[in-house]
């Protein structure tokens, strides 16, 4: 490999030199096996010097995105070609700038024309690049090779061994001969998984070495690709006395050429394991500042050293066992499926580590455009905490696009055995949602249950130097993880605890007085008493309620022993865990084609349910239509509060293949009585383009002898909630008023309203309306969890 710096590519190009023209033998196999598609297409040609192949591109039916990072090269090249309109020339670092000026949607043509040789990070450019290939589309390497060029000039060619590390990640390659230069085409980008392995056994009876984990400006992580085809970091056996500081910094000058000092040098923790039955004790070593020019001094034992992205450590290919933990160590989660080690962290602090590429500030200044446009952050604070703190760096294992999707996207973090999400970074707009529901003043002292670690820093930024934010999490992964992540790119005010957040915080880290807010961040099935006790009185909490199966972020404020709701904003979060954790009684129906849920807890007789399934259905239309908008779930929540038999219907086949017309893997809100059931589904009556034009009409679906006494309940109540709620939605935003008691508070110490019981508190609704439509003096103990008598 050969390091050509910037200013010298740049003489180059001013001083009139060029590559190696493109011969009739390489146009000829563009021609035949890299032409564009019917029609047309788009082609990127990286390192396109003066922009002799960009041109050709443009013969094969190419639109052609021509980058160099050579202004001389793309200055000439746009001289000499100053009348084709088919090339857009950009001076374009390929392995440090922002790729932005890219096209968006990708390309059917990727070239490196005689420049591959001369990238550094190899892993992560073609990593980038096979990512921005449409489908079916194809990435062109002409290189010389190294055992037919002059032993002086081999750092311009690629060898053997560098060939099959470039075409490992491709479905399909070609190797075709260009008078001498090989003329790869690579299709079906597939990068390989990680593999944690280990060297062969060793003769000692010990081993005792240090890993220097080292950074770039950008966060990217320094590996070394070693001659026995495995990535491994910096780092050795320890020499005699020498502290693991000391031996760190030692190893990395003489393994990469890089200098760091001792003091720049943090012992973060010790992994203790075994390599083929011998002990080894491996010091993982964070290094924060260093100076010096990335060399590979010896190339005996690594065939180059690369910076690699936190996000590619998943299909990274082999990574050396200890070198796999120590990053682990760092960035819990970045590397999948290690074996076991036993860790003893260290307790000395060490401080951040800045560094993030170009891409991730103008990406994070994007989210933050759309979470604000969106209105879900109207305050100046939580508009900076979104612009400011670096997001992908608290989901290091997720791409910048996925981390900073401005959309309803949360990057999950966790999964259990089954698959299912656990932990994850929410989507932007609802933790700004929910911490603009806080009212956070500067020095505030918060409670987070759930952690994760980006919530919580951005909460820390919210409440500036003089606030804390105390985050518990059950889960000891989460915790360590958050632990590291925080200390690695946070701010120093967020203090990550294991325990069961239904307990809240412990005691000594609650401020006296209480909190001033706190905020859940899992589906909750109940409220723990400890979040209401630990919160300061007029203090905000903030929960994802789930009531009867519809989840909200709800905004409360304590006033004494009563929480007092203030705003709904629909939304979904992982399952709770720990105390609160709950199960859903169900029962499956037709050959598991529909689930029939029982939210409130206990289920009604369904003995002689199938049989009305497969009878006649009874269909009664409301009368009452919705657009575009947040009806449905206002609806939804009347029913779930409102009906005493209330549960959902799910089904799990085409509403043409089933029998009660939901849609595959959506659920209705429904009621049954023994034998009988109603469900209650939006039924399209106008589909024009624009989505203000849509509507929808809510129809019944009754089956069994007592369906069409059930239909008419439904009805009743879409129509109830029509005239009340949605006629108030101007003044409500068709939410209810909601308080929550304590548990055990008699009922004569409700207000008026629906309550619906839950294990921990007494959640009582007070909808519009209701009185007048339903003036029924017992409608309180009706609406009650549990109660799921006949309708």
């Amino acid at each position: 490999m050969t390091y050509i710096a910037r200013d010298q590519w740049e003489k180059h190009f001013s001083d009139g030199k060029n590559f190696r023209p493109v011969g009739e033998r390489e146009r000829e196999l563009l021609a035949k096996h890299a032409s564009a598609p019917e029609g047309g297409g788009r082609a990127l040609d990286v390192g396109c010097g003066t922009g002799e192949l960009a041109v050709c591109l443009t013969g094969l039916g190419y639109r052609v995105d021509a980058v160099d990072f050579a202004a001389s090269a793309i200055a000439r090249a746009r001289e000499e070609y100053a009348g084709i309109e088919r090339v857009r020339w950009l001076r374009l670092d390929i392995e440090h700038d922002d790729p932005a000026p890219l096209h968006y949607d990708g390309y059917d043509l990727i070239t490196l024309r005689l420049m591959y040789p001369f990238v550094k990070d190899r892993g992560r450019v073609v990593h980038g690049l096979g990512g921005r290939l449409r489908d079916g589309g194809a990435l062109v390497v002409i290189t010389p090779l190294a055992e037919s060029t002059p032993e002086e000039r081999r750092g311009i060619a690629l060898d053997e061994d560098e060939i099959v590390l470039l075409t490992a990640g491709w479905r399909h390659v070609e190797r075709l001969d260009a008078d001498g230069l090989a003329f790869l085409v690579l299709r079906g980008f597939r990068p390989a998984g990680t593999r944690a392995v280990e060297k062969r056994p060793t003769t000692g009876h010990g081993l005792i070495g240090v890993l220097a984990v080292v950074t770039d400006d950008a966060g990217r992580v320094l590996l070394g690709r070693s001659r026995r085809g495995m990535l491994e970091l910096p780092g050795g056996k320890t020499a005699g006395p020498e502290d693991f500081a000391v031996a760190a910094v030692r190893e990395l000058a003489e393994e990469t050429g890089l200098v760091a000092e001792p003091a720049d040098a943090h012992v973060l923790t010790t992994l203790v394991d075994d390599s083929h039955g011998v002990p080894r004790l491996t010091a993982v070593v964070r290094i924060t500042a260093w100076t010096g020019t990335l060399a590979n001094p010896e190339p005996e034992l690594f065939s180059r050293w690369e910076f690699f992205d936190l996000s590619a450590l998943t299909c990274a290919g082999d990574v050396f066992v200890p070198a796999a933990q120590a990053l682990d160590a760092v960035w819990p989660g970045v590397v999948p499926g290690l074996p076991p080690v036993t860790t003893y962290p260290h307790a000395a602090e060490r401080p951040t580590v800045p560094g993030e590429p170009a891409e991730a500030v103008r990406l994070r200044q994007a989210m933050a455009r759309t979470v604000v446009d969106g209105g879900w952050a109207p305050s100046e604070p939580v508009r900076d905490a979104l612009r400011t703190v670096p997001r992908h760096r608290f989901a290091p294992e997720a791409s910048l696009t996925a981390a900073y999707d401005g959309g309803d996207r949360a990057v999950i973090t966790r999964r259990d055995v089954t698959g299912a999400a656990i932990s994850s970074v929410s989507a932007a707009w609802l933790q700004a949602d929910m911490i603009e529901s806080l009212h956070l003043k500067p020095g505030a002292i918060v409670f987070e249950a759930g952690s994760g670690g980006y919530n919580a820093e951005l909460i820390a930024h919210v409440t500036g130097p003089d606030g804390r934010v105390v985050t518990v999490d059950i889960d000891p992964w989460v915790v360590r993880r958050t632990r590291a992540l925080t200390r690695e790119a946070g701010s120093g005010r967020v203090a990550a605890v294991e325990s069961d957040a239904a307990l809240g915080a412990p005691a000594h880290l609650v401020p006296r007085g209480g909190f001033d807010g706190s905020v859940i961040t899992y589906n909750c099935r109940d409220i723990a008493p400890a979040w209401r006790d630990q919160l300061a009185e007029g203090g905000k909490l903030v929960l994802p309620l789930e009531i009867n199966g519809y989840t909200r972020a709800i905004a409360f404020e304590r006033r004494g022993q009563v929480l007092h709701a203030h705003r709904f904003t629909s939304c979904g979060f992982v399952r709770d865990q720990g105390q609160q954790a709950r199960t859903v009684p169900f029962v499956p129906l037709l050959d598991g084609g529909l689930t029939l849920r029982f939210e409130r807890g206990t289920t009604a007789g369904t003995a002689d349910l199938e049989k009305a399934l497969r009878g006649t259905r009874h269909e009664v239309a409301t009368g009452v239509t919705i657009g575009v908008g947040p009806h449905v779930g206002s609806l939804q929540l009347y029913a779930a509060t409102t009906l005493p038999a209330f549960c959902r219907l799910t089904a799990h086949q085409d509403p043409d293949e089933g029998v009660t017309g939901i849609a595959k893997d959506r659920d209705a809100p429904a009621i049954v009585d023994d034998a009988s059931l109603a469900c209650l589904l939006p039924v399209r009556t106008r589909n024009d383009e624009r989505p203000e034009d849509k509507e929808w009409e809510w129809i019944v679906h009754a089956f069994g002898e007592r369906g069409p006494r059930l239909a008419e309940q439904l009805t009743a109540t879409v129509r109830s909630w029509d005239r009340h709620v949605r006629a108030d939605d101007h003044i409500r935003h068709a939410d209810p008023v909601l308080t929550v008691h304590p548990a055990g508070t008699p009922d004569e110490l409700l207000p008026a309203g629906d309550t619906v019981d839950l294990v921990r508190c007494r959640l009582v609704f007070q909808w519009p309306g209701r009185d007048r439509d339903f003036p029924s003096p017992a409608r309180r103990g009706k609406a009650t969890a549990g109660a799921l008598g006949g309708a």
